[in-house]
C-alpha cells in the first residue's frame, strides 16, 4: 500500500510513486435499471425503483476493461460511487445487491494492480436537479417537488427538457432553485434554515448523517480489499447560496440560458411568474438575447402542504396585500453578524467528518480533498500530518465548453480571461495546474497533489472525427493537457472512461462525450487498443516508481522521445521502474542512461533502472 509523505505517493520501499489513472466510469452517474441515460425519460421519477449494479460495467467484462487499462499503462482509478446508488430506496435502506457487486469489481481491479480510491461523486446535487448524486427521497425531504422544476426553471433537466440539450448547460443548474438549496441545507443547513427539521432533526444533520453512514456501508464493504487507497470526501462540492450577498442580484460564473436570480428562483418556485434574462457565452463574453417569461401556469416547485424553505426561514414572505417581498437580500452572507466562508466555515467540518467515517473502518486509508472547481482551496495546514491529498480538478475550458479545438486559443480560469497564441497557450495551461501544487504548500502544508478530472470531448467541431477517422484534434488537445501535466509533475485520473460510451450519446449523461474508449471505435475486439480515442496522447511513457525524487519527465508524441531525471536516493535498494509502451514503441527503442544500468520486459511493458554512482540519474527513450 502507499501512503503520502510531503508531497508525493511512498511505496513500501520508499520509492516515490507517480499515479496516472482514469475515472470509472462516466456513465456511472446513471443507473443500469431502468435504462438512466439522461436522453432517456422513462421511468425518471422511479427514482426509489433503480439498480445501479453494472456500473461501470458488467461483471463479465472487467478482464477486458481492467487489462485494457492496465496494457495502457494505468496504475490508478478514481472509482465512482453515488450516493443514490447505495440508498436510492429510502432513508436507512441500501441497496446490498450493489455493495456485493462493488466488492468483486473493485477486487478484481486490484487483481490487475490498480491503486483505487472512492470517488463519492455528485454534480449538481441530483440527477434530478440536473446532475447526478444525491437520492430522490433527500429533495422530498426538504418539500420540494421534482415533477415541476421545468415549469418553475428549478433546474433543466435533459429527462424533462429533450433533444436537443443545450451545450454544456447542466452547469448553471447550481445557482437554480433546487441544487442552490439543496446544497445549502446540505452543508449550512443548521446556520441558514434551523426551522427546517426532518424527522425531528436539522435538515442539514439529517442529510449529512445519512451520507456519511451510507459511505461507511461502502466501506465496511471494502475494507479488506489491499487495493483500496481511501475515499474521496466529495465530488465538486458547492456552496448553494452561501456568500450570496444580494439576492435579488444576479450571482454564478455560469451566465447560459435562462438565468434567474436567487430571488427570482424563490419566486418562480412558489408559483409566481417571472421574467427572466435569457443568456449565451461566446468565447470572449456573454450576450443577452432578451427576456423569457417563466412559470405562466403558476406551479410550486414545492411539495402539496409544504412551502419554500426560505420563506419558512425568514429570507421573504408576503406584505399586507399579498405580494411577495424579500426581506432579507443578504441572509446568506453573515450569521450573527459575521462574514461566512464556505470553504473554512462549512466545507472543512464536513471533510473532517466524512473523513472520521471512513476511517473509523479503516484507520490508514487515504483522504482524499476537493474544494469547488476552480477556487481555492481550504486553510488546512495539519492535513500535512493526516494523510491527505488534495484533488482538484481542471480541464480545458475552451474546449471543453464549445467543443472545439484550436492550438492558438485557451482560457486562464486564474485571471478569467482568453489566452491567445500557441505558446502563450502552452505556458498558460502548464502555469493554471502549478497552482495547485502551490496551494497545498501555502494552504495545506505541502501534501500531495492528484489532478482528479482532467480531460477533452471527443465530439468536437459537431462530430467530425467520428465520420472521418481523423482524431487528430483530440489527439493535439489531449497532448497540450498532459504536457501541462508532466511540466508539474502532477499525478492525474483522466476524465473518462466509459465502457459504454457511443458516438450518438458519447457516455450517456447530459451529452458529455469524454471517454478515452468507445465500442463504436472498436473494430476488432481481441485487440485491446481497439476502440481507443487518441490514444497517441494517452499513452505516454512514465516513472511509474522512482528511487528517489522525479526532478523532469516529459514525452513528446511527434518524436516519440521521453526523457526523466530523478535525484537519487542511495538509501533505497529496489529498482525504478518505467512504464514503456510497445505502442508507442512497436519495433523497441533506444534507451540512453547517464549510469548505471538497466533491464526490459516487454511483456510487462516494464523497465527496470538500477543506477550507477551519480546523484542525478537520466533516462532517455527514442523510438528505434
Amino acid at each position: 500500500m502507499i501512503k503520502s509523505k510531503g508531497p508525493w505517493f511512498i511505496d513500501e520501499f520508499g520509492r516515490t510513486v507517480m499515479l496516472r489513472g482514469v475515472n470509472l466510469g462516466g456513465s456511472t452517474k446513471v443507473p443500469t435499471r431502468p435504462n438512466g441515460a439522461t436522453y432517456n425519460p422513462e421511468g425518471f421519477f422511479e427514482h426509489r425503483q433503480v439498480s445501479f449494479v453494472g456500473r461501470p460495467f458488467p461483471l463479465e467484462e472487467t478482464d477486458e476493461h481492467y487489462a485494457r487499462l492496465r496494457s495502457w499503462g494505468f496504475n490508478c482509478l478514481r472509482f465512482l460511487v453515488t450516493w443514490e446508488a447505495v440508498e436510492h430506496a429510502g432513508p436507512g435502506i441500501y441497496d446490498e445487491e450493489y455493495l456485493d457487486y462493488l466488492y468483486e469489481v473493485v477486487k478484481k481491479a486490484g487483481e490487475y494492480g490498480f491503486y483505487v480510491f472512492i470517488d463519492p461523486h455528485q454534480d449538481v446535487y441530483s440527477r434530478f436537479s440536473g446532475g447526478d448524486g444525491a437520492p430522490g427521497w433527500t429533495l422530498e425531504a426538504a418539500g420540494l417537488d421534482m415533477k415541476h422544476f421545468k415549469e418553475t426553471g428549478a433546474a433543466i433537466v435533459h429527462q424533462t427538457h429533450g433533444d436537443p440539450f443545450p451545450r454544456m448547460i447542466w452547469p448553471t443548474n447550481a445557482y437554480k432553485l433546487a441544487a442552490a438549496t439543496m446544497f445549502t441545507l446540505f452543508f449550512a443547513g443548521n446556520d441558514f434554515a434551523p426551522n427546517t427539521l426532518v424527522e425531528g432533526k436539522p435538515i442539514q444533520d439529517y442529510m449529512q448523517n445519512h451520507y456519511f453512514d451510507s459511505m461507511k456501508k461502502v466501506a465496511i464493504k471494502l475494507k479488506n480489499l489491499t487495493c483500496v487507497m481511501g475515499f474521496d470526501t466529495m465530488n465538486e462540492p458547492q456552496r448553494g447560496y452561501v456568500e450570496v450577498n444580494d439576492l435579488s442580484q444576479p450571482y454564478g460564473e455560469l451566465d447560459m440560458g435562462i438565468c434567474p436570480t436567487p430571488w427570482q428562483s424563490m419566486l418562480l418556485g412558489s408559483g409566481y411568474t417571472q421574467k427572466i434574462n435569457h443568456l449565451e457565452r461566446t468565447f470572449f463574453g456573454t450576450r443577452n438575447f432578451g427576456q423569457v417569461e417563466l412559470n405562466p401556469g403558476k406551479k410550486s416547485a414545492w411539495l402539496p402542504g409544504r412551502k419554500c424553505v426560505w420563506r419558512e426561514n425568514g429570507v421573504w414572505d408576503l406584505d399586507q396585500n399579498g405580494n411577495p417581498i424579500l426581506l432579507q437580500p443578504d441572509y446568506f452572507s453573515k450569521v450573527n453578524g459575521r462574514k461566512v466562508n464556505f470553504t473554512q466555515d462549512y466545507l472543512v467540518p464536513f471533510i473532517k467528518k466524512m473523513i472520521a467515517a471512513f476511517r473509523s473502518v479503516s484507520p490508514e486509508w487515504i483522504g482524499f480533498i476537493e474544494s469547488e472547481v476552480n477556487q481555492l482551496s481550504p486553510f488546512w495546514a495539519e492535513a500535512a500530518n493526516q494523510n491527505i491529498v488534495y484533488v482538484p480538478h481542471w480541464y480545458d475550458g475552451a474546449a471543453l465548453f464549445f467543443k472545439k479545438f484550436s492550438s492558438f486559443l485557451g482560457y486562464d480560469i486564474i485571471n478569467k480571461k482568453p489566452v491567445m497564441g500557441k505558446k502563450k497557450v502552452e505556458r498558460s495551461f502548464a502555469h493554471q495546474l502549478s497552482m495547485a501544487k502551490q496551494l497545498s504548500k501555502e494552504r495545506l502544508g505541502n501534501i500531495p497533489v492528484l489532478i482528479g478530472e482532467i480531460g477533452i470531448p471527443y465530439d468536437m467541431q459537431n462530430k467530425k472525427a467520428y465520420f472521418s477517422g481523423n482524431f487528430s484534434n483530440q489527439i493535439k488537445a489531449m497532448n497540450r493537457s498532459i504536457r501541462a501535466l508532466e511540466e508539474n509533475l502532477l499525478n492525474y485520473t483522466l476524465w473518462n472512461y466509459t465502457a459504454d460510451n457511443t458516438n450518438e450519446r458519447g457516455d450517456l449523461w447530459n451529452d458529455e462525450d469524454l471517454s478515452i474508449f468507445s465500442r463504436d471505435q472498436q473494430n476488432n475486439r481481441n485487440d485491446l487498443n481497439s476502440g481507443g480515442r487518441a490514444l497517441k496522447a494517452v499513452i505516454r511513457p512514465f516513472p511509474m516508481c522512482t528511487a528517489g525524487e522525479p526532478i523532469m519527465a516529459r514525452f513528446d508524441y511527434r518524436s516519440v522521445k521521453f526523457e526523466f531525471e530523478f535525484k537519487g536516493d542511495p538509501s533505497i535498494s529496489a529498482p525504478t521502474e518505467i512504464f514503456y509502451p510497445t505502442f508507442q514503441y512497436p519495433d523497441g527503442a533506444e534507451i540512453e542512461i547517464s549510469d548505471g544500468n538497466v533491464e526490459m520486459e516487454i511483456k510487462k511493458q516494464l523497465i527496470r533502472y538500477y543506477p550507477g554512482d551519480q546523484s542525478t540519474h537520466r533516462i532517455k527513450l527514442k523510438r528505434k
